[in-house]
């Protein structure tokens, strides 16, 4: 996995840039070799998963950072919540304080995968394959891997102060992140807020991530009858409440597939052309099936709000019986646009099912999880020297893309840190396939990501 830099407009003088490198470069063989012992740790959030192998996972991770050079490391939590791993170094005096953002607990193993067992590491060529090998344990090895680079090539006068955040409940929507900020709200504070957790353009193009959607989600019931009745006897004057539901369900939508509830925003054009085969390739559509919505493929996924149903309550075929339905219930996501405030936009949605309700079946709204959109700011001095170290270490510029899904704690950061500037980056790419079967990390990518990173640190310290 080698890698030549291109130089960009770094702070750095080219001797220090190909030190941090080959810093990289030589620890490259054992950065995997600890990422492939992190995703053996089935370190699954979910409350019906062993909650045991979660706290094994965050001492696997306080081993790798105290190991990349920090002290003070530990791991830390607060009441009801899954323990995270906080580590910190102090560098000179009046040097900016880096955050650096992972997550070390991952999703269920889920079903279908192919090339080997959810937690078995499998390299295939470039690919390495595993549950969490991509999201998020590669995250906190980019970040490890950096340090590394950092201790190897400015010993014990390193450029920055820099504190390392690694959050073990992330997939089950960081329910205690709040209490957590609040209660180490001086040691997290920063400058600069460096977030592995999103993804790159493609394998060889780098990616900033500069807008991600927020998320209001809720579950909506529709109850027609007070007990289910035979569909023989009472079927015809009365319609089932599934049937009702499907019908509430279908208002969602225009004829066109794009989200038909008024009083949520639509933001402008990306600028960034995301081809459509590209997109159907990426996302597996089958053939034949149209795309929703209108705009640009890029305006639909960042800018547009999305709507989808995520789950339902339903017999099976397999339970079926000849019964009307007296009550059905569906969980509803909805992502909303940067611009959008996630009250208004679940006030606009409860509105709309509260209205549609059809054949004045009763609807109940029961409001779930809401998380805040983000709209990075194009012209922070930290940005531009992240376009930098993302420009030498891939040798390419990187893309300024946006990420339809969200990451709801980026609001609570700013709110921590209104002045900071936060630079969401990743080491995924679009065949990664994060939360689903066969999820991979692409070895050269995590090298780059890792170098960046080294080369980002090194030029906020000069």
């Amino acid at each position: 996995m080698p890698i030549s830099p291109t130089p960009a407009d770094l702070p750095l003088t080219s001797q220090r840039t190909s030190e941090l490198t080959a810093a990289v470069q030589s620890g490259l063989d054992s950065l995997v070799a600890d990422l492939e012992a992190l995703v053996r740790i089935p370190s699954v959030s979910a409350p019906a998963f062993e909650q045991r192998l979660v706290e094994d996972s965050a001492l696997a991770v306080a081993g790798l950072l105290a190991g990349a050079g920090l002290s003070d490391v530990r791991i830390a939590r607060v009441e009801g919540g899954r323990p995270a791993v906080l580590g910190h170094r102090a560098g000179p005096a009046g040097a900016p304080h880096v955050l650096l953002y992972a997550h070390h607990d991952v999703q269920p193993p889920g079903e279908g995968w192919t090339v080997t067992e959810p937690f078995l590491p499998h390299r295939d060529g470039m690919r390495l394959y595993g549950r969490g090998a991509a999201d998020d344990k590669a995250g906190v090895m980019a970040h490890v891997g950096a340090l590394r680079a950092l201790e190897a090539v400015f010993g014990e006068e390193w450029p920055v102060s820099v504190t390392v955040f690694v959050e073990g409940e992330e997939e089950i929507g960081s329910p205690t992140f709040v209490p957590f900020l609040q209660a180490h709200a001086e040691e997290l504070r920063a400058d600069v807020v460096v977030v592995a957790d999103s993804t790159n353009w493609k394998v060889g193009v780098p990616a900033l991530t500069t807008s991600l959607r927020g998320l209001v989600d809720l579950e909506v019931q529709v109850d027609v009858l007070d007990h289910a009745v035979h569909s023989g006897m009472f079927g015809g004057p009365v319609l089932d409440a599934l049937t009702l539901l499907a019908r509430l369900v279908a208002t969602l939508h225009d004829d066109e597939g794009a989200v038909a509830v008024p009083g949520l925003v639509t933001q402008e054009e990306t600028g960034v052309d995301y081809p459509e085969e590209e997109y159907r390739a990426e996302a597996g559509v089958l053939d034949g099936v149209e795309l929703a919505g209108r705009g640009s493929v890029a305006a639909r996924l960042w800018r547009q709000p999305a709507l989808a149903v995520i789950g339902i309550d339903a017999p099976s075929v397999a339970s079926a019986s000849n019964t009307l339905r007296h009550s059905a219930r569906a969980k509803l996501s909805l992502r909303i646009a940067p611009g959008q405030d996630p009250a208004e936009a679940e006030a606009a949605l409860t509105s709309h099912l509260l209205e549609c309700a059809p054949f004045g079946a009763r609807v109940t709204i029961t409001p779930g999880e809401r998380g805040n959109a983000f709209l990075a700011p194009q012209d922070a001095p930290a940005m531009a020297l992240a376009r930098s170290a993302f420009a030498t270490a891939w040798g390419h510029p990187p893309v300024d893309i946006g990420v339809g899904g969200s990451i709801p704690f980026i609001a609570d950061l700013l709110e921590l840190a209104p002045d900071a500037t936060i630079l969401i980056t990743g080491v995924e790419d679009p065949d990664s396939r994060a939360h689903g079967a066969d999820e991979s990390v692409h070895l050269g990518e995590l090298a780059r990501a890792t170098t960046a990173e080294a080369l980002l640190l090194a030029a906020l310290g000069a």
